[in-house]
């Protein structure tokens, strides 16, 4: 089994290695792209390949779907996601309610009481069990401070940290939970490592059955922090709605992604950020 999911691993990093160009290439013409929109000069390392490039934005298709990273989830949308959570060891009664809350958010979800289990037993009993995505949740004195997200089988792997957690309890919401799967409302994710991150969090959603479901997930980026809020709505006039929040409430932060599941120690890291090295602080990652 180990030499299996070894060689399958290699088979996956030498596909992703084919794609560094087209990469490159993309960043290179969204950047003129958004210079061209906003009216603002090409950036000065652009202005060798300016022409060429603005030759082949021309020639494309303006509906050019962004190019995949690789084919992680290349199947989804075949079937409904199939979520399981669990949390750190020996968890305090916040951070239990805080995953049960989780669980009840998310269709398709199963939590799990960690006990003794190792990681890498609880990931082998997801991958046989056609688990699509693995999630911990963790604590610092009994405040949830940390959430990761392992896409299975072969990864990649999300490190988010967690601030301003609020339960469902302490919204003191009067509405009960529905069971209808929601529509997501993903705002300000235009680079292309925001684009990663949405296509990390909304393949742990199925596809709404019901086009008039009226509950409504939202992911909201300022300034790389993704605040999450859950909502339902109803119409009280012609052109008024009112939102009722169900809650939980919290705040993420991206800070890592390893190429590979939780518990491949030796996974390469496609994104680590590093707060104290960036010389522009008005620079954003999202």
């Amino acid at each position: 089994m180990l030499r299996r999911n070894t060689r399958l691993r290699k088979e996956y990093l030498y596909r992703k290695s084919l794609e560094g160009k087209e990469k490159v290439s993309y960043e290179n013409k969204r950047k003129i792209r958004k210079a061209l929109a906003e009216g603002k000069p090409i950036p000065r390392e652009l202005l060798d390949i300016e022409e060429s490039l603005r030759h082949e934005i021309e020639l494309e298709d303006e509906s050019r779907k962004v190019p995949k990273f690789d084919d992680e989830y290349e199947n989804a949308g075949v079937s409904d996601p199939k979520i399981f959570i669990t949390t750190s060891r020996d968890p305090s009664s916040r951070l239990v309610i805080f995953a049960k809350e989780l669980a009840s958010i998310i269709p398709n979800c199963q939590k799990m009481n960690r006990g003794t289990h190792q990681i890498g037993e609880l990931i082998e009993a997801c991958r046989v069990n056609q688990v699509t995505d693995f999630i911990i949740v963790t604590e610092t004195h009994g405040d949830p401070n940390g959430m990761i997200i392992s896409h299975l089988p072969y990864g990649p792997t999300a490190y988010f940290s967690l601030s301003s957690v609020v339960m469902r309890h302490d919204v003191q919401v009067s509405a009960s939970l529905p069971k209808v799967y929601p529509h997501l409302l993903f705002h300000n994710f235009t680079t292309l490592m925001g684009e990663r991150v949405q296509t990390i969090l909304k393949h742990l959603f199925p596809v709404p059955l019901r086009e008039d479901s009226k509950r409504v997930m939202t992911f909201a980026n300022d300034n790389d922090f993704i605040s999450f809020r859950h909502h339902i709505y109803e119409k009280t006039g012609h052109k008024e709605i009112k939102l009722t929040e169900l809650g939980p409430r919290f705040e993420m932060r991206l800070y890592e992604i390893r190429l590979g599941t939780i518990e491949m120690d030796e996974a390469d890291k496609e994104f680590s950020l590093h707060p104290f090295m960036n010389k522009n602080k008005k620079k954003t990652e999202l």
